[in-house]
């Protein structure tokens, strides 16, 4: 969804019902999520008239990592990295601690690197718009 907006966005606001067109999408499932987007000041909404949706700010300034955590939640491999894993009475002999420590850190680095504006550069490198009648 914040793709789309991030693709067709620049000239207004968008209807949620072209974002389920165009990627397939339930629109129902946009509903719900919408209002979380729009409270975490990722989404601007616009009732009535051309009413719609748009991205808050520009798509390079919001990353997967962002929206991932927004929407899903922690990250997290493992449950002990959402407490402080010092304070677990294990993690002196736990001898995976280290293992899932770096793969979170690995995890968020990627996702945080990654921006809705380099999701469109991608798509327009490989030529998905390219379409031939």
């Amino acid at each position: 969804m914040l793709a789309d907006l991030a693709e067709h966005g620049g000239s207004g606001y968008v209807a949620l019902k072209d974002i389920a067109e165009r990627q397939q999408i339930s629109k129902k499932y946009l509903e719900q999520i919408v209002p979380l987007l729009s409270r975490s000041g990722i989404l601007r909404t616009n009732r009535g008239f051309q009413g719609g949706y748009q991205l808050a700010r520009t798509p390079d300034r919001c990353t997967v990592g962002e929206v991932l955590r927004l929407t899903e939640g922690s990250l997290a491999p493992v449950d002990c990295l959402l407490r402080d894993p010092v304070g677990c009475e294990r993690s002196a002999d736990c001898a995976t601690l280290p293992v899932w420590q770096g793969l979170y850190k690995v995890v968020n680095e990627y996702l945080d690197g990654i921006t809705l504006q380099d999701i469109i550069d991608q798509k327009n490198r490989r030529g998905v718009n390219d379409y031939v009648i």
